[in-house]
């Protein structure tokens, strides 16, 4: 029976959480993760101001599939009552979390204020989550980093102080936004922030297997894990995570012919909800992530590159 992680109300079936990427877990990605097991699905970022403006584009990213809930959906922005009016103007949506980015390291996001570029004004970090709480009724989670940058790690302080708004749980990935995704995750950072808090913490940063995801959470006590580029091309590690907890023990990696067959359906349903012309394109990056470390992968992904129809793919994809 796998261990289970409750967020203020909600109650997820699993401690393996499909972590928030801009541009990766959309809809049909998410529905192919929620197949393999994950205990949480975290939505594509979406813009308080670009709900507040009924952007065109925003109600895709808002989109959600009755079969792939609980959906944790996150909002940035760094005005407080643009948020948390955003919030409550699309509470009555089926999601289950709301979760704040103080995560993102963009440069258009940092130069606004918003994102990462948070950490660096803890009175506003108090103000917004404690509005966004008071808002709504659904749980309302954070997702911070180890700091800004080296000079600045505090993201012990920030947990403290989301905490102390109203957050019921907070999600650290264990590097500073200078860092961006490169070098080592620091797990140490969680761990500090686990044993300052008594909301959960959930840990995020370089978990690709079983074996990982246990490391971190005997080294840092966190109560979840959120997988994100560990699950780029990977939609299978959230069942691998479940079944090593179960029996210590790596499943068998799907063969060519599941991955082939999952790109394919991961296909169809990018054409389903985004159209052929947009579903193709984004899928290239999606292919290359699932071919990545296979026979002929590189000649594949140029051909893939140049890759405009659904049929075009499937012919690709015969050679693997």
């Amino acid at each position: 029976m796998a261990k289970q992680l409750k967020i203020g109300n909600v109650l997820l079936e699993n401690i393996y959480i499909l972590g928030p990427m801009a541009g990766v877990t959309d809809l049909p990605f998410r529905l192919l993760c929620k197949e393999q097991g994950a205990g949480l699905l975290c939505m594509e970022m979406v813009s308080a101001k670009a709900i507040l403006y009924n952007n065109k584009n925003t109600e895709s990213l808002l989109e959600i599939h009755p079969e792939e809930t609980p959906v944790s959906l996150q909002l940035f922005g760094s005005d407080p009552k643009i948020v948390s009016e955003m919030a409550k103007r699309i509470e009555e949506r089926p999601f289950s979390i709301l979760d704040i980015n103080m995560g993102c390291p963009v440069p258009k996001v940092v130069r606004n204020g918003e994102g990462s570029a948070l950490m660096k004004d803890p009175k506003l970090v108090y103000e917004l989550v404690r509005e966004v709480v008071r808002a709504i009724r659904k749980p309302v989670t954070v997702k911070i980093r180890k700091g800004f940058d080296e000079e600045h790690v505090n993201a012990v302080e920030i947990a403290r102080i989301a905490e102390e708004a109203g957050a019921a749980a907070i999600a650290v990935h264990g590097r500073t936004r200078e860092q961006y995704y490169s070098g080592r995750a620091d797990w140490e950072i969680i761990r500090q922030v686990k044993e300052a808090v008594r909301i959960p913490v959930i840990g995020n940063g370089d978990v690709t297997s079983g074996e990982r995801a246990a490391a971190l959470r005997e080294q840092t006590g966190c109560d979840g894990v959120m997988i994100a580029r560990g699950a780029q091309g990977n939609p299978w590690i959230f069942s691998e995570l479940l079944a090593y907890e179960e029996t210590g023990a790596f499943p068998p990696r799907p063969d060519i012919d599941e991955i082939r067959s999952t790109m394919l359906r991961h296909a169809r349903l990018q054409i389903e909800y985004k159209g052929n012309y947009l579903g193709i394109r984004e899928m290239r990056k999606h292919v290359a992530w699932y071919t990545k470390g296979l026979r002929g992968a590189a000649r594949l992904r140029e051909q893939i590159n140049r890759v405009e129809s659904y049929e075009e793919l499937e012919k690709i994809l015969t050679v693997l």
